[in-house]
């Protein structure tokens, strides 16, 4: 294969595109499809808000294809769409506001300034008027005060008075301390007061003075030095007593990488700042606690928090790093997350994370002691994560407080799948609201406090409904009946529901539903283009098929009408490692959905795989990468190949695979490893060393290079580079901050280096990650299609 090289050994093949063109079957092209998806597609509706009174459904849509997309609303009242001028947008208020008690009053911020809405009149009330900004307003005090933030300190204002309280006082930095005089200096001042009688007289008039003022003066706020910390966040319990702050902390000493744009407005090179790498030092939270009546600080005991010193199970692999009998085991690091107030008592259930992310506890603080009280700990020796429990070292995930003012609810993977359980904070007895083979998110009670709301894949894995339960657990009621992917917003008084619904041929849409089982819903947009809806886009065939374990893994078929005898084949391997595509609804990956299609017409079968690591299957599927990146999610494709030979009439020798970011890495991994079942892969944005990715996610799944180096080893593309035989190749953005493009040039050295010749590199220097011009993008699908049909035709 011919290369065109320039400098740094970037590969670039042009020739070979007009023929390939010309072989094009489809009434599509390559062009058509990663054109501008506003222009060609159309635009779904999306960001759904009601209105206060529920009588006009808020979205952002853009059918006219204008530059930008607009605020339109659904009038329920005379059944129209009409776009919004701005001089309703201007008055509507604020989404992210905060409601009363009994839901009469919201609060919110417009243009830095405090609103007060009276829902039933519609009556505005602004309550500031300053240049400054405020943010997240919050009723509180039994709703007779309004609690805001502003210049990173907590306010409160009476909404009739109008009077505005302070109530901390925040100050960054560290506390001053005069720098103690010389002794020479201290020497003279004592001889002066000695021998003047005047300046004695002067200095004890002014003690006087400040002793005077200091009695008469109200007492202020406690200085609360932060140091080099950022206020994260801070909250006033129920009645006003204390305050709970948290402090954010970057890691001072990580070192940052950077990436280099080439082409720029000013002709030069510029160099941008990006993240660090796995391992690197980590961002801490510190949460504190203000005695508002007592004016002093609080300080929570992290020690009370059990398995503290628990060491993960992976060290087996290191005996050397085991402690011995005897040796002092440090504790983990934990942030702790919240709080989340009752709504009556001054009790907060707060969230600790440790920073391996292999616990999370769910404790009890009362802040008058600092105290920690457990009433659920989760232990994973994989990581901590999925639906609602949040993870990843910086969210509490969705919990409340039940209507018995005594118990909490939460997610949890107890089971091996994400359900709710609540706890009562003073017995500890758990009860388990949710269960079975399914998972549950985006769970809230109800405005009469008797039921739960959430979204579950209970139907199907590819489907989503809406559901209602009894809060403390009995029937699940399906709400919805559209099969495919359906996201719901409840209006206000909760007698509808707003629906964004996709199938997996048809993109989102705006739907009307009575909150009810068995209501019809009603299409209240159409959004997609003429020239769209001209192809006979296909629905795939959702099969599932045992993996060499066991396991039953899902996945999306395309098949040509009438397939040829030992076809070919290409496997798609979707991104983000946690992520579902073989779902029933529109996919993200609507791209390759629309190549796929093309590869179909063309006469390929093509199958897309929820491999293992793939979200919605639960906990096991999940973590079923956690220190083998390359291992079961790749045996999963090697899988599916077998399958397409044995069951599809597919040749063994005309499979090809292909997919972005973590696809791009399976690819690489397939072609080094899998030589013998994949003939030919385009692997794009790929990472090919986990080593050079960022921590948040990869820590998680492979701890971090120097404490557990195995993992490393076995999962990084880079280290089997000579294992390539089939045709490989690569594309890669050169802004790339995500999968920086150093990446895709140190394995290219390697590939070098080994003298391999069977590959070529092609790169696009505007692009980041997501690429954005459909020029990249045409370019990019037409080499991969060229390279399948060279070498799988």
């Amino acid at each position: 294969m011919r290369h065109f090289i320039l400098s740094f050994f970037i590969l670039f093949t042009f020739s070979g595109f007009c023929q390939v063109s010309q072989l094009n079957k489809s009434s599509l092209s390559i062009e058509t499809i990663m054109q501008d998806p506003a222009k060609w597609i159309g635009t779904s509706p999306d960001d759904i808000s009601w209105s206060e009174d529920g009588a006009k459904i808020y979205f952002q849509w853009n059918p006219e294809q204008d530059t930008l997309e607009s605020l339109f609303a659904y009038d329920l009242a005379t059944k129209e769409i009409e776009k919004v001028n701005l001089d309703e947008k201007k008055t509507l208020p604020g989404r992210r506001g905060d409601y009363n008690s009994d839901k009469t009053n919201k609060v919110y911020t417009r243009n830095g300034n405090l609103f007060l809405l009276d829902c039933k009149s519609r009556e505005e009330k602004q309550l500031t008027a300053w240049l400054e900004r405020v943010s997240s307003p919050e009723f509180v005090l039994g709703d007779s005060k309004i609690a805001f933030t502003k210049d990173n300190n907590l306010f409160t204002i009476d909404p009739e008075t109008g009077l505005i309280t302070q109530l901390t006082n925040f100050v960054s930095g560290s506390e001053k301390k005069e720098q103690s005089s010389s002794e020479q200096a201290k020497w003279l001042e004592q001889q002066q007061k000695e021998l003047f009688v005047v300046l004695q007289e002067r200095e004890a008039k002014n003690k006087a003075r400040e002793n005077r003022g200091e009695a008469e003066k109200e007492t202020e706020p406690l200085k609360i030095y932060t140091g080099s910390k950022f206020l994260n966040g801070i909250s006033l319990s129920p009645t006003g007593d204390y305050i709970i702050y948290s402090l954010y902390e970057r890691a001072s000493n990580a070192k940052a990488t950077s990436v280099t744009h080439h082409v720029t407005e000013s002709g030069y090179t510029e160099e941008k700042n990006a993240r660090s790498k796995v391992g690197s030092p980590q961002a801490s939270v510190e949460m504190g606690i203000f005695d508002v009546k007592n004016n002093k600080l609080v300080t929570i005991d992290k020690t009370q928090i059990p398995g503290l010193k628990d060491l993960p199970d992976y060290l087996s692999d290191y005996p050397e790093r085991m402690p011995k009998e005897g040796d002092e085991v440090e504790d983990r690091e934990v942030n702790l997350m919240g709080p989340v107030w009752n709504e009556t008592e001054d009790l907060a259930v707060v969230v600790a994370l440790s920073h391996d992310n292999k616990d999370r506890w769910i404790l009890l603080l009362d802040p008058a002691t600092g105290d920690l009280e457990l009433l659920d700990r989760q232990r994973d020796e994989a990581w901590i994560g999925g639906p609602g429990i949040g993870g990843w070292g910086m969210s509490t995930g969705d919990i409340g407080w039940m209507p018995d003012g005594e118990s909490v609810w939460f997610h949890s993977e107890e089971s091996g799948y994400s359900h709710l359980y609540a706890v009562n904070c003073k017995t500890k007895k758990k009860t388990t609201l949710t269960s079975g083979d399914f998972e549950v998110s985006e769970a809230s009670i109800s405005n009469d406090k008797k039921s739960f709301y959430f979204i579950a894949n209970k139907v199907h894995p590819g489907v989503t409904h809406f559901y209602k339960m009894p809060v403390w657990g009995g029937k699940l009621t399906q709400i919805t009946s559209m099969e495919g992917g359906n996201e719901v917003t409840l209006s206000p008084d909760e007698k509808y529901l707003a629906i964004r619904h996709s199938e997996a041929n048809k993109p989102w849409e705006l739907y009307l539903q009575e909150n009810k089982a068995g209501a019809e819903a009603e299409k209240l947009t159409n959004s997609t283009t003429d020239a769209f809806n001209k192809y006979n886009w296909r629905i795939p065939e959702f099969i599932t098929f045992n993996a060499a374990d066991g396991a039953e893994v899902h996945a999306r078929l395309y098949r040509p009408e009438s397939p040829e005898q030992n076809g070919p084949a290409v496997i798609f391997v979707h991104g983000a490692g946690y992520l579902q595509n073989a779902h029933k609804w529109w996919s993200s990956y609507f791209r390759e959905y629309q190549f796929h299609n093309i590869l179909v017409d063309n006469g390929y079968t093509v199958l897309d795989i929820d491999y293992r690591g793939s979200a919605g299957y639960g906990r096991d599927w999940r973590t079923g990468i956690y220190r083998w990146m390359g291992g079961l999610d790749l045996s999963d494709q090697v899988d599916g190949a077998k399958l397409l030979t044995d069951k599809y009439d597919v040749s063994p020798e005309r499979i090809g695979i292909y997919g972005g970011s973590y696809g791009g890495f399976i690819t690489l991994m397939a072609l080094f490893n899998e030589p013998e079942t994949f003939t030919a892969g385009a692997a794009l944005r790929s990472v090919t060393d986990w080593a050079h990715y960022n921590h948040g996610y990869t820590a998680n799944i492979l701890n971090t290079p120097v404490q557990d180096s195995i993992a490393y080893a076995k999962s990084s593309p880079l280290n089997f580079a000579d294992g390539l035989e089939g045709n490989l190749l690569m594309c890669h953005g050169m802004v790339d901050d995500n999968v920086q493009f150093q990446d895709i040039v140190r394995l290219t050295q390697r590939l070098i280096e080994l003298g391999k010749e069977n590959w070529e590199l092609a790169v696009y220097p505007v692009e980041a990650h997501g690429f954005v011009e459909p020029s990249s993008w045409t370019d990019e699908y037409k080499r991969i299609f060229k390279l399948f049909e060279e070498n799988l035709k």
